[in-house]
């Protein structure tokens, strides 16, 4: 067995550390400029994310999507500058590596998590939906009522009966849904009947009359009256016309006012509208046979 030398040793160690301290001094330079390449992208990054949240400030209303739309565009910026610096340091393998576990890593959360980036990818479409924005009345997916909040998971709205439903932004992107808010005006529907003997004709005008009093039409706006069947005990009729409508509550409130105009015109006038009425027609005659004593 051979002893040990310590002067061996040592000698060995030092030429150990001269090795690297020469590889360190020859690699000062790229290691000093892949620094300075990341710290340069560090700073694009924060002037990237300032200046894309000052644009799109009066496009996207939801503070919270803006706000992790410019974390996510900061992340790539900085990862560039990353990746940058590792090609200065003649890193191939180690830049080779990261992104091939990146990839596999991305993949996985990718399936781990479909449902959850399809709902953020949803909401990210949505805070450039024009047809869609905080504050707006809408029907989708059986629901009614005021959009109070997007996210990146979900909408939240706020129904009629002061209850929310959260939605997931997928329903949203790949359902149907109806905005009342992004039109100022809207025609209103109101049905109704009269009587049999009542003039049609004198109904009619009144009825216009009556409608255009209450509701002006703007432009090409009329109001239109249409009878449609004979009922069961009416002739019945459909009148529409124009007014503002915002929510569904002004689509009730505009019919409430006709209806009453609608009643005190034909209670001026003597026009009936019936209620549902039944007719029994005794067609056969019985004849009753007396017994006799």
């Amino acid at each position: 067995m051979e002893d040990f030398n310590i002067q061996d040793s040592l000698s060995g160690i030092t030429e150990k550390l001269s090795g690297w301290l020469d590889s360190l001094i020859l690699g000062l330079p790229n290691f000093l400029l892949a620094v300075i390449v990341f710290i340069v992208f560090t700073f694009i990054a924060k002037y990237i994310g300032q200046l894309f949240e000052r644009v799109t400030r009066n496009q996207i209303k939801q503070d919270s999507i803006r706000l992790m739309t410019v974390k996510v565009i900061k992340a790539i910026v900085i990862l560039i500058g990353f990746f940058i610096a590792l090609g200065l340091l003649n890193l191939d393998k180690v830049l080779t590596s990261v992104l091939a576990g990146a990839g596999v890593v991305g993949l996985a959360i990718g399936l781990a998590l479909q449902g959850t980036l399809n709902n953020t990818f949803s909401g990210l479409i949505l805070s450039f939906l024009p047809e869609l924005q905080i504050g707006d009345w809408v029907e989708t997916n059986g629901y009614a009522g005021t959009v109070t909040e997007i996210n990146l998971r979900n909408i939240v709205i706020k129904q009629s009966d002061n209850n929310y439903v959260v939605i997931p932004n997928s329903k949203i992107i790949e359902e149907p849904f109806k905005n009342f808010t992004r039109t100022a005006r809207s025609r209103v529907f109101v049905n109704c009947g009269v009587g049999y003997e009542s003039d049609l004709e004198m109904v009619r005008d009144l009825t216009l009359q009556v409608i255009k009093d209450l509701f002006p039409q703007r432009g090409n706006e009329e109001v239109e009256f249409m009878y449609n069947e004979f009922g069961d005990s009416s002739i019945n009729f459909t009148v529409r016309f124009w007014t503002d409508v915002t929510k569904n509550r002004d689509i009730l409130v505009a019919q409430n006012e006709a209806i009453i105009a609608i009643k005190k015109a034909y209670d001026g006038k003597g026009v009936n509208i019936p209620f549902p009425i039944r007719t029994i027609n005794f067609s056969n005659k019985l004849a009753l046979n007396k017994s006799e004593e």
